[in-house]
Order: structure tokens, then C-alpha cells, then sequence
């Protein structure tokens, strides 16, 4: 099969896999200018709830396929980080699901991401400076909101490679799963998140990546929802809610470049 994205979606999860296990699942310039139009349409559906991205087999993502990208060095990152830069704005939930290797740009989408949860044993590297390279600023702010700047220059000035204990101690992932239960514990967590208040979710989501100019936008999205509604009489009713409020789809389709100009400095198969 040739290196590709493959997509599912079942019970108001969307499953994203990076297909390229000759490559451990390295991303292909193809691969790259997939991803941003896929994120679109997923976010479009008002069946998906919740987005979780892994790779094939034992690998998450290994980086970018050197060899499919023969452009200027410019070209190549400006590929993948228009691929990141789409999966941060997603507007549903999104968890990355890390076996093995999450390397270069591979560790960038995992970054980009909401949550992550990797298996035991798995390695995670910010590998630029191997290469030369000025790691995109977004990405670096990205990866000091979630790991602090010491742990962050370590990563960017050596480029080694750290292990999934230390990985959680400084908050690069959310849980370490023990092998074989990764995919278990994933499913149980879309679930929970699935059956949540997507208003709740998607609002919170932009608030805490540093959205300043939606405050008013979300009033009025919760004013014109049945969701708040519905969380109170199911609470009182005893019974699971059920929520129907969806990202309409302007939201979905534009959500991108005005969330990447407002972000702060500081700021199938089965998983």
C-alpha cells in the first residue's frame, strides 16, 4: 500500500492513521498536504465528536520522508506546518495515541494535538537541530506551553531522544499506557468524551489556547444551545445527557488561521 492517511469513523470518533510502515509512518510531502483537507472535512461531519491520530503498527511517526521532499528546506516546513498548524485548530477533541517512535515532525503533530497518551517504551525526540534547521516559532511555543522552556531547550539544542517516564514527568504526554493497553484505555477515554457537551469542549478548547476575540461568539453559540438545558434536567433526571449542539461548519472551515494568529507566545485500524 503506498504511503497514505487513513480515516474511520465510528461512534463520534474519527481514527487517523499515518500509514508508511516502511518508513516507520515518516510523513511524505504527499502525506503533508493531505492532512490539512481531511481535518476539514472531519470537522465538517457532524458525526465526529472527537479526532484520534496514531500510526500503523508499532510506530507513530518517525518524521518527515526526507526523500519525497526535494524542494528548499522553506518548502518542506512550510508543508508540515501548515499540516500542524490545521490539526491545532481543529475544533472537536484531539488525542494522539503514540507506539514507538515520535520523532522530527512526528512529535510536532503529536504536539499539535489536545491530549496525548503513549505506550510504554515509546521515544520521543525534537530532532532540527541534527539538521540544521530553525525549528518554526509556532512549534517551539507549542512545545514550551507544554513542557516548560528548560525541558524544551533540551529537546531542541541535542535533539536526543527521551523515554515515555520522563516524557510524562515534564508533560509532553497526558498517561503512559502498559503495552497492550493503549488501545483499551483510548477507547474508553473517546467514549467519555464523546457522551460530553461539544459546546463545553470546543469553547474551553479555544479559551485555553489563547483565544482573546470569541468571548462574545460563545455567548451566543450557549444562548442559542439546548446543551445547558439538557446537562440540568439529565443531572436532575438521573439519566445520561444528551447533547446536540455540533460546530457549524464556518467554524470548522475557518478556525485555522485566525486561531494561529491568536495564539500567545506563551502558550483504519484501532489506536
Amino acid at each position: 500500500m503506498e504511503p497514505q492517511l487513513l480515516h474511520s469513523v465510528g461512534d463520534g470518533v474519527a481514527t487517523v492513521v499515518i500509514h508508511h510502515p516502511a518508513k516507520r509512518n515518516a510523513m511524505t510531502a504527499g502525506m503533508w498536504r493531505a492532512l490539512p483537507r481531511l481535518l476539514d472535512a472531519l470537522a465538517a461531519d457532524p458525526e465526529v465528536r472527537v479526532l484520534v491520530l496514531t500510526g500503523e503498527g508499532d510506530t507513530f511517526c518517525a518524521g518527515a520522508d526526507i526523500s519525497t521532499l526535494r524542494g528548499s528546506s522553506d518548502e518542506a516546513q512550510g508543508l508540515a506546518m501548515k499540516a500542524e498548524d490545521a490539526l491545532a485548530a481543529f475544533p472537536k477533541p484531539t488525542l494522539a495515541a503514540i507506539r514507538g517512535y515520535c520523532v522530527g515532525g512526528g512529535s510536532q503533530l503529536a504536539a499539535a494535538c489536545d491530549l496525548r497518551f503513549a505506550q510504554e517504551g515509546a521515544q520521543f525526540g525534537v530532532t532540527p537541530a541534527k539538521l540544521g534547521i530553525v525549528y518554526a516559532a509556532s512549534a517551539t511555543r507549542r512545545l514550551v506551553s507544554l513542557v516548560g522552556p528548560a525541558t524544551a531547550k533540551y529537546l531542541l539544542f541535542s535533539g536526543e531522544l527521551i523515554d515515555s517516564e520522563r516524557a510524562l514527568r515534564t508533560g509532553l504526554v497526558d498517561e503512559v499506557l502498559p503495552e497492550g493497553e493503549l488501545g483499551k484505555r483510548m477507547g474508553e477515554f473517546t467514549r467519555v468524551l464523546a457522551t460530553r457537551s461539544l459546546l463545553t469542549q470546543a469553547s474551553a478548547k479555544e479559551f485555553a489556547n489563547g483565544r482573546t476575540d470569541r468571548d462574545a461568539y460563545w455567548a451566543e453559540q450557549a444562548r442559542g444551545s439546548d446543551d445547558t438545558a439538557e446537562g440540568v434536567t439529565a443531572f436532575l433526571e438521573r439519566r445520561p445527557p444528551r447533547f446536540t449542539w455540533t460546530t457549524p461548519v464556518s467554524t470548522a472551515t475557518t478556525t485555522r488561521s485566525s486561531s494561529t494568529a491568536t495564539t500567545p507566545p506563551s502558550a483504519a485500524t484501532t489506536p
